[in-house]
């Protein structure tokens, strides 16, 4: 079905007019909806005007008398659609500079591709300052605008902290974490989408909601082994008889060979836990220094375990610079003498 910019259009799902704003790619229109701008599949769209001439006309009753019973027309089976997780997505902004396009602002979605309604709390910061927040609910299968950034502004690596509940089932956990984008790894997505042709580019915040403890009665003994992560006054003293280590590989296939089934939330509670008991052991064996292996990612990670240096008295200084042998996915940490 062929669109045009200015075109009213009716989103099938919910019954909702809007107009047509731009086209993304091939088979995605911009469409406003109230005053809200976002993106929608071709085949979830269509012309208002095809409802008008699909709707029967009523008979004169003077002809043809009204039957005492109506048939029933049979319930269209809803179409399955598969659960993907949720995305934070980026549409970069092109404008023409003298010889050449450039990349003026990035447009930032919400996209639900799961058929739960969530709750969100969404902020950026950048620096000291936090340029946009947001907290809402969005529908199952729903796309969300969010704010559009300066591009420019990417330079000096904002946080996009995020914060996600279910609000189909309140039994879920509540499941955050921050994304970061570096320069590089940004002008080398912009140039994906351009060799490939596509409009945004995401990155999955999250595959699917975790049980809460009170709901994890049946665990599974690969579970039972994952403890939750606690702060270091929680948690039980630690024996002297256990060795030190001066270096820490927190990559999951290092912590755990067999850990197919695990989701991202399970994986980072194990990838803490271990940090911080190994950290209370170089503590309890006056070590001077240790390193830490938390790979680049999306960073998330790294800022974790950066949190719990940074409520560690015994900790002199930390620092995340470019070291041969690790890159910059490893932190170096001294302890106070």
């Amino acid at each position: 079905m062929k669109f045009s910019i200015g075109d009213q259009i009716l989103i099938k799902r919910t019954g909702e007019k809007g107009i047509v704003c731009g086209f993304i790619g091939n088979d995605m229109l911009e469409v406003e909806v109230s005053g809200t701008s976002f993106p929608v599949y071709t085949d979830e769209v269509e012309h208002p005007y095809l409802t008008w001439f699909t709707q029967k006309k009523k008979q004169p009753t003077t002809t043809h008398p009204e039957p005492k019973q109506f048939p029933i027309e049979p319930q269209k089976k809803k179409e399955n659609r598969l659960s993907r997780g949720i995305y934070l997505s980026f549409m970069p902004i092109f404008i023409h500079d003298a010889m050449e396009d450039i990349v003026s602002e990035l447009k930032v979605y919400l996209i639900n591709e799961t058929p739960y309604s969530i709750h969100l709390s969404y902020d950026v910061k950048s620096g000291l300052s936090t340029p946009f927040s947001h907290q809402g609910k969005l529908h199952p299968f729903g796309h969300l605008f969010l704010h559009s950034l300066p591009y420019e502004s990417m330079n000096d690596l904002p946080k996009f902290n995020w914060q996600l509940s279910n609000a189909t089932t309140l039994t879920d956990k509540i499941e955050m974490g921050t994304l970061r984008i570096r320069p590089q790894k940004l002008f080398e997505q912009i140039n994906q989408l351009l060799v490939k042709n596509e409009a945004t580019f995401s990155y999955l915040l999250l595959s699917e909601f975790s049980p809460s403890e009170k709901k994890q009665a049946g665990q599974t003994p690969l579970q039972k082994i994952v403890p939750e992560f606690k702060k270091r006054k929680e948690q039980k003293k630690i024996s002297l008889a256990d060795l030190p280590r001066y270096e820490l590989d927190l990559h999951i296939e290092k912590l755990l060979p067999n850990h197919k089934g695990m989701n991202n939330a399970t994986i980072m509670q194990l990838q803490l836990s271990t940090f911080q008991r190994t950290l209370d052991l170089a503590i309890s064996h006056h070590q001077h220094k240790m390193i830490v292996i938390h790979g680049v990612g999306s960073g998330a990670l790294r800022d974790a375990i950066h949190n719990i240096l940074k409520q560690t008295s015994e900790v002199e200084m930390f620092r995340n610079e470019y070291m041969g042998r690790y890159g910059f996915g490893a932190t170096e940490i001294v302890f106070k003498k």
